[in-house]
């Protein structure tokens, strides 16, 4: 976005030029990231622009939008030039460090909020919470429920912990450093339900994965191991110990290994252990139930 002296560029042609370079250099939903980029730079929501279209921009609001644009050329996920993503209808603070929560995701949410009744004072274990989109959306549709974020990184927590005081839900969140559920102790007769977004991708993958994904989030919450399950196994083998009788586990799955989760639960000791599609009708969520 080069200008020469004098010259006037309307919100139109800005976000049409900042389109076109995100196209041409293969960054994915050009259009939604020019429009997340300049209505961040100028302060406004994204209807605003478009009923700003012609109106002309100061030379200080260029060359703010052309910084982001700049870091978004390198592959920098959107998510964290903007500080934030929106989840399953809120919006969450997230930073290097931290996880970009996605779609996929609220597959899990779906099924979670069918196993938590309206008025119930359930206990919830979010385990690997990242920027604690899971278990903060749970408690926040679930006004009498609590959770319990765990992560092992200092920073995933402090990010969560923000999240959970802007949505207005802290009082009923509490937070534990914990490498799963080394330093967890259960509240008397265990979570009712448990649920985690481990990291599930197979290391051999993740050379293949987009640079904005291996080239910005953190490889702690991506990597899986050989076949993606390490941290899934460990999962499965801990969780019975923290479930009360008849609780649930959920926990978010990579393509192609529903069947071998759910084998895991079964040899478990878990029962009804099956699996869940996202709108994409790809398995998405696996599911086991501790014995009564």
């Amino acid at each position: 976005m080069s200008s020469t002296a004098g010259e006037t560029w309307t919100l139109q042609q800005l976000l049409t030029w900042c389109t076109d370079d995100f196209r041409k250099r293969g960054i994915p939903s050009p259009r939604l990231d020019a429009e997340l980029l300049v209505s961040h730079a100028l302060g406004i929501d994204r209807v605003r622009i478009y009923l700003d279209f012609e109106r002309p921009l100061t030379p200080e609001e260029r060359a703010s939008i052309r910084a982001l644009v700049e870091r978004r050329r390198r592959r920098e996920p959107v998510a964290y030039i903007v500080g934030e993503r929106a989840f399953y209808g809120r919006t969450f603070a997230v930073g290097p460090g931290v996880l970009v929560p996605r779609p996929d995701s609220e597959t899990l949410i779906e099924r979670a909020l069918e196993l938590l009744p309206i008025q119930s004072d359930m206990h919830v274990l979010d385990v690997g919470t990242g920027s604690g989109c899971l278990g903060i959306t749970l408690v926040a549709e679930r006004p009498h429920a609590t959770v319990t974020l765990v992560d092992v990184s200092e920073d995933a927590l402090r990010v969560a912990q923000q999240n959970a005081a802007a949505l207005g839900v802290a009082d009923r969140v509490s937070l534990l450093r914990s490498d799963l559920f080394a330093a967890v102790s259960a509240p008397a007769g265990g979570f009712d339900l448990i649920v985690s977004n481990p990291p599930y991708i197979p290391t051999g993958d993740l050379a293949g994965l987009m640079p904005d994904v291996i080239q910005h989030e953190p490889r702690l919450a991506l990597d899986g191991g050989r076949d993606g399950l390490d941290l899934v196994r460990r999962l499965i083998a801990g969780a019975r110990k923290q479930l009360r009788p008849g609780g649930s586990l959920l926990i978010e799955i990579g393509i192609g290994q529903a069947d071998a989760c759910v084998a895991l639960l079964t040899e478990a000791g878990f029962l009804e252990a099956t699996s869940h599609r996202d709108l994409g009708r790809i398995p998405r969520v696996v599911e086991g139930r501790q014995p009564a």
